[in-house]
C-alpha cells in the first residue's frame, strides 16, 4: 500500500507540473490559464488527450508536435517531472498528515515562480498574492495566532534584508540589480521558513546560480540571470530537508 501513495504522489505531481507549467508561461503575457484550451504555440493544433499525458506524451511524440512536427521544448516534461518528484518526497518526508499542506502548497508557488521568472523575467504579484493568503490561512489554522504572529516578523526581516540587498547591489553595481519580485518572493519565504533559514536560501540560491552565472556571462556579458529561479529552488531544498536554525548550530558545534 505505501508504493501505491508514493507513486500516486508522484503522478499528482505532475499532473499538477503541467497544471503550472501553463500557468507559468501564461500569466507573465496576461493570458486566461483556462481558455484557450492547451494548444501547439507554432501551429495552434489543440492538443488530444492523448497529448495532455505529462512526461509521456513528450517521450511518445518524440518531443514533436503530432500536427506541425515543431519540437517542443523539453522544458515541459523537466518540470512536469520536478513537481512529480517535489510532491513525492513531500509525502515520503511529511506524510499523509496536516504537515503536508504547508510544504505542498510553498512549493507549488515556487515551481509556478521558477517557470515565469525564467523564461520571461517575471514574478507575478497575482501567484505571490494568492498563494501569500493561502499560506497565511494556513499558518494561522494549522499552529495559531501566537505562532503566526513569528512568521510575520520573520517576513518582514526577510523583506527588508532583500531591500537592502537590492539597495547595496544596485549603488555596487550602478544598475539595477534586483527585482521587486525577489523582495516580495523573500517575504513569503521568511513568513514559511523563519527569518535563519530565509537567509540560507540567499547563500544556497547564490551558490546554484554562480557556475550558472558565470557561463552565462562568458556567453554573453549583457545577458541578465534571474534570480528568481534559484532562490526558489533554495527554499524548496530547505523545506524537504525540515533545516532549521536549531539543526544547523548543531552541526556547527
Amino acid at each position: 500500500m505505501e508504493i501505491f501513495y508514493v507513486i500516486l504522489s508522484f503522478i499528482i505531481g505532475t499532473i499538477f507540473g503541467s497544471f503550472y507549467n501553463v500557468v507559468g508561461y501564461r500569466l507573465p503575457k496576461n493570458e486566461s490559464i483556462v481558455f484557450p484550451a492547451s494548444h501547439c504555440p507554432n501551429c495552434n493544433h489543440k492538443l488530444g488527450t492523448l497529448e495532455l499525458i505529462p512526461v509521456f506524451s513528450y517521450i511518445f511524440q518524440k518531443g514533436k508536435c503530432r500536427n506541425c512536427k515543431q519540437k517542443i521544448s523539453l522544458f515541459y516534461p523537466i518540470f512536469e517531472m520536478f513537481t512529480g518528484i517535489v510532491f513525492l518526497l513531500c509525502y515520503i518526508i511529511f506524510g499523509l498528515s496536516t504537515d503536508i499542506i504547508i510544504p505542498l502548497t510553498f512549493a507549488s508557488m515556487l515551481i509556478i515562480i521558477m517557470i515565469s521568472d525564467y523564461n520571461y523575467m517575471i514574478i507575478n504579484d497575482s501567484v505571490l498574492l494568492g498563494f501569500g493568503i493561502l499560506l497565511i490561512l494556513e499558518v494561522m489554522v494549522i499552529y495559531g495566532p501566537i505562532v503566526f504572529l513569528k512568521h510575520v516578523l520573520a517576513a518582514v526581516l526577510a523583506f527588508f534584508t532583500m531591500w537592502g540587498l537590492k539597495k547595496l547591489g544596485d549603488f555596487l553595481f550602478k544598475r539595477e540589480s534586483m527585482g521587486g519580485g525577489d523582495i516580495k518572493l523573500m517575504g513569503i519565504i521568511g513568513f514559511v521558513l523563519g527569518y535563519p533559514m530565509a537567509l540560507l536560501s540567499i547563500f544556497i540560491g547564490s551558490i546554484i546560480a554562480l557556475p550558472i552565472s558565470l557561463i552565462t556571462i562568458k556567453k554573453n556579458s549583457d545577458h541578465i540571470i534571474p534570480f528568481g529561479p534559484f532562490l526558489a529552488l533554495a527554499a524548496i531544498i530547505i523545506i524537504l530537508s525540515k533545516f532549521d536554525f536549531d539543526v544547523i548550530a548543531n552541526i556547527l558545534n
